[in-house]
């Protein structure tokens, strides 16, 4: 995961407000970047809605410190405990300008959402429309009408990433398709984050 789970080319996210912490305006942040040193005290961010938040307001970063698995955060435009209920729900955004440079084999992910996605051998599976973060590795949400496959984000199964042609070519484990999931059978709905 470089950097962002959301969908758009004016911001990045690199975290997810939480919940308020204490009372003195500090809030939990999830982490949705690779590069922890975008908490650092001094940092400039936005604060918005999502990445396409025409009123994302500038911030800056106070104080953070790492507090299980994510940051605890102090924004200079949040002053209390009440003011950091208000952006509740809110994403941490950069410039998309500011994108650290990737490395090889990498791709943001809002590159990767839409790509149309086929096996090695033509077959067509579908659109890659959401990326599932676990702890072994990421998984890509293919969706089509003929259900949901969910596809490990590792290179013996990704064999190729084509934004200029807007294509992603795989090798299939041995069994994936019959484990398939009907679009329908999902019960969380399959939302398309903060990406």
């Amino acid at each position: 995961m470089p950097e962002s789970t959301l969908t758009s080319t004016d911001y990045l996210a690199i975290g997810r407000i939480i919940a308020p912490h204490g009372i003195r305006g500090e809030v939990k942040v999830e982490v949705l970047t690779d590069f922890p040193e975008r908490f650092k005290p001094g940092t400039h961010v936005f604060l918005g809605a999502g990445t396409e938040d025409p009123e994302a307001r500038p911030a800056k970063i106070a104080a953070a410190r790492p507090h299980k698995g994510g940051y605890l955060v102090k924004l200079d435009i949040v002053p209390d405990r009440n003011a950091a209920e208000l952006v509740r729900n809110r994403y941490l955004l950069i410039p998309a300008a500011d994108a650290m440079p990737l490395g090889e084999h990498e791709n943001y992910l809002h590159d990767l959402m839409g790509l149309q996605v086929e096996t090695t051998d033509g077959q067509h599976l579908g659109e890659l429309r959401e990326v599932l973060f676990t702890n072994a590795n990421d998984v890509y949400v293919v969706r089509s009408p003929a259900g949901e496959v969910l596809l490990p984000a590792i290179r013996d199964v990704v064999l190729q990433v084509d934004l200029s042609t807007r294509r992603m070519v795989v090798a299939l484990p041995e069994g994936l398709l019959d484990a398939a999931e009907p679009e329908a059978d999902r019960s969380d709905g399959g939302s398309d984050e903060d990406s």
